[in-house]
C-alpha cells in the first residue's frame, strides 16, 4: 500500500513533534464521522506493514528520538506478559490451589452433571406442583357452579344483608376526607384481624375471604349483593383446598361483574390515588375467559366526529387494546370516506406490550374531516381478517367499530364477506352525544353475532370496552367440559405483593336454566385463579451445583420466559404480564433461534453452541461454548432448558465426617483468625431455615457463626450440600494462605491485596485490612470477576468501574486497584472442572510507574536510556511520555494502565472518553467489535405531566379530577347514578378536561422503558499492527498488540497535536431508546404458537342478546339535586345503579 509522503520539510514520522502544515494545500478535510447511510464512518487508516514501515521509521534525517519500531513494542509487550506472568505465579498460587485440593483429595467427591437426566427431573417436578394447583382450581370451579346454581336470585336484597370483609374498606374508613356516608355504609362490612406471613409476603386471615369491588361499581346494586351472597360459600372450599395443600397461594375467583374473592383475606394494596384494579382486566382474567382473538378496530373519524366525541373514541381504542393479550392480534384503522391504518402496521400484528405502544400513540394523532363511509371502514376490516399470509390467532374474528352514528346498515358488504356463516363477529360502539338514530348501529351487531354499546362519557369507556368478552365466552360456555381446560399464564406482578407469579386459570361457567326445557345459560360467571410465585418454581431447580455460569430456563408458547437468570425487571405495572423473550434475555444469535423453536413445538434436544454472553455488570461480551437441553413441562405450555458451560459438567461434593476436621476449619470463620489468615467473606445463601438474613456481611457472618454454635452441618434444618462444601472451602483457602500467602511480601509487588474465591461460597481477602476496600460481591456466583474468570483462559484484568458522569478515581493512600483474576483448573482423572478463582490486587499508582519502565529502553531498572544530541534512538513510554502515549485497554474498551500521570484518575473509562481518536481507530482496526442490544426491563424517571386542564369556563364547572375527589371519595353510589344520568342533559359541558385525568394521574415513580446497551470485544486480530490515522496535519501513527494470556491491548501512539480529528467518538454508556423499529420488526415476527383449543363457534348460541342501548331517562330533580350535592361535597343517598348488560346476568 503506498504512503503518502509528508510535505512538511521532514519524512514521516517526523523527528521533532511539533505542529505539521501541508504548504500550499491548507488543512486537510477529515471525513464526515457519519459515514455513508449504509453504516458508521470509518476515517481512512492506512495500514502499514512491517517491512514497508521499517524504511520510514528511520528515514534519514531523523534526529533524537523516532517513533519506536515494530520489534521493539513487541519486545515491549513480552516484558509485561512475563511480569504479569511472574506475579500470578508467585502469590496466585494457581498451582499451589492444584495441589492442595489433591492433598485432600479424601474429603470431597467429584459429582457429574447429566444434563438429560437433570432437565427432567427438574420438568417432572415443576409439574408435579402445578398439577396440584391444577387439582385445587377444579374443585373450586366446580364448587362454583354448584353454589351459583343453586342460588337463589333476590330482588330484594339489601347491603346489610350480606356480610363480608371489603378489602378495601379499612382504605376508605381511614381516608381523612371520607364522609358519614361511607362509614355509615360499612355496617355489613367484617372488621379482621391479621397476622404477618412471609409466604405472602403480606399480612392475612385465614379464617375469611375479601372482596375487591372496582371503584366505579356501586356495590349497592342488586348484581353485586347477589354476587356477594352466593360467592360467600366459597370461602369453604378455599379453606379446605388450603388444608389440603398449604404451598398454595392466592386462591381467587373473578366475577364476570368485576367483583374479586380471594383467599385468604389480607387489606387491598390500594395507590395513593385512584384504584382502577378491575379484575376483568387482569392477564389471567382475560386469558381464561375466552379463546385468542384477531380483532380489528374501526374508527369513524368523518367531520360529525370532533372534540370531546372524538377524545371519547381515542380513549376507548385505548382500553379496548388493554383488554388485549400476547394471545391476540389486532390492528387499528381510521375511516371516513375511505380507510386506512392510523400506524405503519399494514396487517394484524401480536398485541405485545410494545405493539399496542404503537398504537395508543398512532391513535392520539387522528384528525376529523370528510363524511362517514361505514362501506370503507368494514371493506378493510374483512380484508385484514382474511389476510392468511400472516401469522395470527386464527380463532375468534371480530370487527370493532367506534362511531357516532349514520344511516347506512352496508348489508351488501356483511353478505359479501361473513354471511351466511358469520364467522367474523361485529360489535359497534355508539360514541358521545347525538341524535343520530342508533338502529342501524344495533343491526350489524345483531346480525353478525356481536353486540351493540353505547359510550356517552367517560365514565362508560372502561366497563363497555371489556363486556364483549362475555359475548366471546359463549361458545365456550356451550362447550361444556370440553372447554373447561386449565391455561397457565404469562409471567406477571401480582396486585397483591407477592412477586413475580403465574396463574393457571379456569373459566366457570352459569349452568342455570330460565325454565324447565329451556336452553340453557350461556354466559359465563368468571374464572377461578391460583398464583405460583416464580421463588416457588425456582426452588425446584438446582441452585449450586451447576456452577456460577450454568442455569436453567424456561419458556412459553410465545417464547418468553418463565424462568431465567436475566429476568430481572425493574419496575412493577400489575395492569401489564412481564414479556421478556428468550432472544431477549440472551444474545440473540441463531443457534438460540433454532433452539427456542424447538422449545415452542414442545420437542426434545441438546445442541453445543459458540455464543456471545454478556457479563454480569453488563460491561464485557464473552465468546464462550455452552450445552443446551430441553424437554416439554407436560400439562402445561412451558418447555424447560438448562445451560452449562463445558466445564461445569462435574462439580464437587463435600465429605466432612470428621467432626474434629469441622470444627478445625469452622474456626477459620471466626473474625478473631482474620488478622492472621486473612478476612473471609461468606456467600449469603439459604445454608439454614432458622438463619437470618442480612445484606451485611459482616452481620450475615455473625448470623451464620452463633447459628452453627446450635446447630451441627448435619442438621437436618440446613442444607449439608452447602455447608460442607462451604466448611471445606474455608479449610482449602486457608491451607493456600499457610503456604503461599503468608510469607509472601506484597509490597514488594505493589500488591494491595491477593484473594480467592470458591464455587463453595468462600471469597477470602489477605490480608485483613484489604477487606476494609474489597467491594465486590461476597456471592462469587454474582461477581463479574468470577464468572469472567470462568469463561476465560488466562489473567482476566478489572479496573474499577467509573461512570463517565461521576468525578474521576481519587488516588488517595494508595486503595484505588486493578484486580487480575484466573481460573483454577482441577483435573482428576479425566475429570476437569473449575471449583475456584484466585487473584491479586493491583497497586493502580505503582504500577502505572511500573508500566513506563517495562515499557521503556531501559537496560537497568535504575537507569533510563538518555539519547544525546548528536545520537539516535527510539522513543520510549517513560522518557518520552510527553510525546509517546501508552495505554492498557482491556477487552470491553476500559483504560487499565496509562503512562500519562493525568489519565490515573480515568482507569475504569471507556477509552473512548480519554482518546475517542485512537479508541475509533482500533475499532475501525478491527481490533474492537461492537454489540448492540436492548435492555427491556430498565427503569426510567417519570416525564413530568403536561397541562391537562380544561379551557376556562365562565362560572365554576368542577374538572373529572373534581368530580373524582368529590364523588368517588364521598359516594361511590352517587356517582355511578350520576354517570348514567348526567350525560344526557349537560354532558358536553361539564367534560371539557383531557379524559386522561378521569383515570387519576399515577404515582410519581420510576416507568418501564427501553434502554439501549452497547459493549465491545475483541475482534479477530490476534497479530501485531501498526497504522496510520490519517488526519491531514493531526495524523497519528499507533501500534497495537494484544498481550499474551491475558485480556489486554498494549497500544503505544503519538499523542495528538491538535484536536481537529476528534469527529468520531465510539459510546458505551447505556443510553435511553424506543427499541427496534416496531414497524420494521412486525415484518418478520418471531416464532410463536398459539393455545392448542379455541372455541369460537357453537351451533346453539343464542344471539338475539346483542344490546338495545341504555333506556334510563333523567330525572331533571334528581339530576339537579345531585348536582348540588356534589357541588356542596354532601354526601347524596345511595341509590341503585342500573346496568343494561349486568341486568341480563338475573337469574
Amino acid at each position: 500500500m503506498a504512503v503518502p509522503a509528508r510535505t512538511c520539510g521532514s519524512s514521516w514520522p517526523g523527528p521533532v513533534r511539533t505542529a505539521r502544515p501541508w504548504p500550499g494545500r491548507g488543512p486537510r478535510p477529515f471525513p464526515d464521522p457519519r459515514g455513508p447511510a449504509s453504516g458508521p464512518a470509518r476515517p481512512l487508516l492506512l495500514l502499514l506493514p512491517p517491512l514497508l514501515l521499517l524504511p520510514l521509521l528511520t528515514a534519514p534525517g531523523a534526529s533524537a528520538y523516532s517513533f519506536p519500531q515494530q520489534h521493539t513494542m513487541q519486545h515491549w509487550a513480552r516484558r509485561l506478559e512475563q511480569e504479569i506472568d511472574g506475579v500470578m505465579r508467585i502469590f496466585g498460587g494457581v498451582q499451589q490451589l492444584r495441589e492442595i485440593y489433591k492433598d485432600n483429595r479424601n474429603l470431597f467427591e467429584v459429582q457429574e452433571n447429566e444434563p438429560q437426566k437433570l432437565v427432567e427431573k427438574v420438568a417432572g417436578d415443576i409439574e408435579s406442583l402445578l398439577d396440584r394447583k391444577v387439582q385445587a382450581l377444579k374443585r373450586l370451579a366446580d364448587a362454583a357452579e354448584s353454589f351459583q346454581k343453586a342460588h337463589r336470585w333476590q330482588d330484594n336484597i339489601k347491603e346489610e344483608d350480606i356480610m363480608y370483609y371489603d378489602a378495601k374498606g379499612d382504605a376508605e374508613l381511614d381516608d381523612p376526607e371520607g364522609e358519614d356516608v361511607e362509614r355509615g355504609s360499612k355496617t355489613s362490612t367484617l372488621r379482621l384481624d391479621f397476622m404477618e406471613d412471609p409466604n405472602f409476603k403480606n399480612k392475612v386471615n385465614y379464617s375469611y375471604t375479601a372482596v375487591q369491588i372496582p371503584t366505579d361499581i356501586y356495590k349497592g346494586s342488586t348484581v353485586i349483593l347477589n354476587e356477594l351472597n352466593w360467592t360467600e360459600a366459597l370461602e369453604n372450599v378455599f379453606i379446605e383446598n388450603r388444608r389440603q395443600d398449604p404451598t398454595l397461594l392466592w386462591q381467587v375467583f373473578g366475577s364476570a361483574t368485576g367483583v374479586t374473592r380471594y383467599y385468604p383475606a389480607t387489606p387491598w394494596r390500594a395507590p395513593k390515588k385512584i384504584d382502577l384494579y378491575d379484575v376483568r382486566r387482569r392477564p389471567w382474567y382475560i386469558q381464561g375467559a375466552s379463546s385468542p382473538k384477531d380483532m380489528v378496530i374501526i374508527v369513524d373519524v368523518s367531520g360529525s366526529v370532533s372534540g370531546l366525541t372524538l377524545k371519547l373514541m381515542k380513549t376507548s381504542v385505548c382500553e379496548m387494546l388493554d383488554t388485549l393479550s400476547d394471545d391476540d392480534y389486532v390492528n387499528v384503522a381510521s375511516f371516513n370516506e375511505k380507510a386506512q391504518p392510523v400506524s405503519c402496521f399494514t396487517h394484524l400484528v401480536q398485541a405485545n406490550v410494545r405493539n399496542k405502544k404503537v398504537f395508543k400513540e398512532a391513535v392520539q394523532g387522528m384528525v376529523a374531516k370528510g363524511t362517514t363511509g361505514y362501506k370503507a371502514g368494514f371493506e378493510y376490516a374483512f380484508d385484514q381478517l382474511q389476510n392468511s399470509n400472516i401469522t395470527r390467532a386464527n380463532c375468534n374474528k371480530m370487527i370493532m367499530m367506534f362511531t357516532d352514528g349514520g344511516e347506512d346498515r352496508v348489508q351488501d358488504v356483511f353478505e359479501k364477506y361473513n354471511w351466511p356463516n358469520r364467522t367474523v363477529r361485529v360489535f359497534t360502539f355508539s360514541v358521545g352525544q347525538h341524535n343520530y338514530d342508533v338502529t342501524p348501529l344495533q343491526w350489524m351487531a345483531c346480525t353478525n353475532k356481536g353486540y351493540y354499546f353505547e359510550i356517552p362519557s367517560i365514565g362508560a369507556i372502561r366497563i363497555n370496552t371489556q363486556e364483549y368478552l362475555d359475548v366471546l365466552g359463549r361458545p365456550m360456555v356451550l362447550a361444556g367440559k370440553e372447554a373447561k381446560q386449565v391455561q397457565w399464564t404469562n409471567v406477571y406482578e401480582d396486585a397483591l405483593g407477592l412477586g413475580l407469579v403465574v396463574t393457571g386459570t379456569l373459566p366457570v361457567f352459569n349452568l342455570t336454566q330460565d325454565g324447565p326445557g329451556e336452553k340453557k345459560n350461556q354466559l359465563i360467571l368468571g374464572v377461578m385463579g391460583i398464583d405460583v410465585a416464580l421463588n416457588d418454581i425456582k426452588r425446584l431447580t438446582p441452585n449450586y451445583t451447576l456452577g456460577a455460569n450454568g442455569y436453567v430456563f424456561a419458556i412459553d408458547l410465545n417464547g418468553y420466559v418463565l424462568l431465567h437468570p436475566n429476568l430481572k425487571p425493574q419496575t412493577t405495572n400489575f395492569r401489564e404480564p412481564v414479556t421478556l423473550d428468550f432472544l431477549d434475555a440472551e444474545l440473540e444469535d441463531e443457534n438460540k433461534e433454532e433452539i427456542r423453536r424447538s422449545m415452542i413445538d414442545g420437542n426434545k434436544g441438546h445442541k453445543q453452541i459458540r455464543t456471545l454472553v454478556k457479563s454480569l455488570d453488563e460491561r464485557y461480551i464473552d465468546e464462550v461454548i455452552r450445552n443446551y437441553t430441553w424437554v416439554p413441562i407436560r400439562s402445561t405450555n412451558y418447555s424447560l432448558g438448562l445451560v452449562l458451560p463445558p466445564y461445569s459438567t462435574f462439580y464437587l461434593q463435600a465429605n466432612l465426617s470428621d467432626q474434629i476436621l469441622q470444627v478445625k476449619y469452622f474456626e477459620f470463620l471466626l473474625p478473631s483468625s482474620f488478622e492472621s489468615e486473612g478476612h473471609v467473606f461468606i456467600a449469603p445463601r439459604e445454608y439454614c431455615k432458622d438463619l437470618n438474613a442480612s445484606d451485611n456481611n459482616t452481620e450475615f457472618l455473625k448470623n451464620f457463626i452463633e447459628l452453627m454454635e446450635k446447630v451441627t452441618p448435619d442438621s437436618k434444618q440446613c442444607n449439608n450440600f452447602l455447608l460442607h462444601n462451604l466448611i471445606l472451602d474455608t479449610g482449602i483457602t486457608q491451607q493456600l494462605v499457610e503456604r503461599v500467602w503468608r510469607d509472601q511480601d506484597l509490597n514488594t509487588y505493589s500488591l494491595l491485596a491477593v484473594f480467592a474465591a470458591t464455587d463453595g461460597g468462600i471469597t477470602r481477602v489477605f490480608p485483613n485490612k484489604a477487606a476494609e476496600d474489597w467491594t465486590e460481591n461476597p456471592e462469587p456466583f454474582n461477581a463479574s470477576f468470577y464468572r469472567r474468570s470462568l469463561d476465560n483462559h488466562g489473567y482476566v484484568f478489572k479496573p474499577p468501574h467509573q461512570d463517565s458522569l461521576l468525578r474521576p478515581l481519587e488516588l488517595e493512600n494508595d486503595t484505588v486497584g486493578v484486580l487480575v483474576s484466573t481460573a483454577v483448573e482441577l483435573s482428576l482423572g479425566r475429570r476437569t472442572l473449575r471449583p475456584a478463582v484466585v487473584g491479586v490486587k493491583l497497586d493502580l499508582e505503582a504500577w502505572a510507574e511500573k508500566f513506563k519502565v517495562l515499557a521503556s529502553n531501559r537496560t537497568h531498572q535504575d537507569h533510563p536510556q538518555k539519547c544525546g544530541p548528536s545520537s539516535h534512538c527510539e522513543m520510549d513510554c517513560e522518557v518520552n511520555n510527553e510525546d509517546l502515549l501508552c495505554v492498557l485497554i482491556d477487552d470491553g474498551g476500559f483504560l487499565v494502565l496509562s503512562n500519562q500521570n493525568h489519565q490515573w484518575d480515568q482507569v475504569g473509562r471507556f477509552f473512548s472518553e480519554v482518546d475517542a481518536n485512537l479508541m475509533l481507530a482500533l475499532y475501525n482496526n478491527s481490533f474492537y467489535t461492537r454489540k448492540e442490544s436492548y435492555d427491556y426491563q430498565a427503569a426510567c424517571a417519570p416525564q413530568p405531566p403536561g397541562n391537562l386542564g380544561a379551557a376556562p369556563r365562565g362560572v365554576f364547572v368542577p374538572t373529572i379530577a373534581d368530580f373524582l375527589n368529590l364523588a368517588w371519595w364521598t359516594s361511590a353510589a352517587a356517582w355511578s347514578l350520576f354517570q348514567q344520568l348526567l350525560y344526557g342533559l349537560i354532558y358536553h359541558s361539564w367534560f371539557q378536561a383531557d379524559p386522561a385525568e378521569a383515570e387519576g394521574s399515577p404515582e410519581t415513580r420510576e416507568s418501564s422503558c427501553v434502554m439501549k446497551q452497547t459493549q465491545y470485544y475483541f475482534g479477530s486480530v490476534n497479530a501485531s499492527y501498526n497504522a496510520i490515522i490519517d488526519c491531514g496535519n493531526c495524523s497519528r501513527l499507533f501500534h497495537a498488540q494484544r498481550l499474551t494470556n491475558t485480556n489486554l491491548l498494549f497500544v503505544v501512539a503519538e499523542k495528538p497535536l491538535c484536536s481537529q480529528c476528534e469527529a468520531g467518538r465510539l459510546l458505551q454508556k447505556e443510553t435511553h431508546s424506543d427499541g427496534p423499529e416496531q414497524c420494521e420488526l412486525v415484518q418478520r415476527p418471531r416464532y410463536r404458537r398459539g393455545p392448542h383449543i379455541c372455541f369460537d363457534y357453537n351451533a346453539t348460541e343464542d344471539t338475539s342478546d346483542c344490546g338495545r342501548g341504555a333506556s334510563f331517562p333523567p330525572s331533571l330533580g334528581i339530576l339537579v339535586s345531585l348536582q348540588l350535592l356534589l357541588l356542596l361535597g354532601l354526601p347524596p343517598r345511595p341509590q341503585p345503579q342500573v346496568h343494561s348488560f349486568a341486568a341480563s346476568r338475573r337469574l
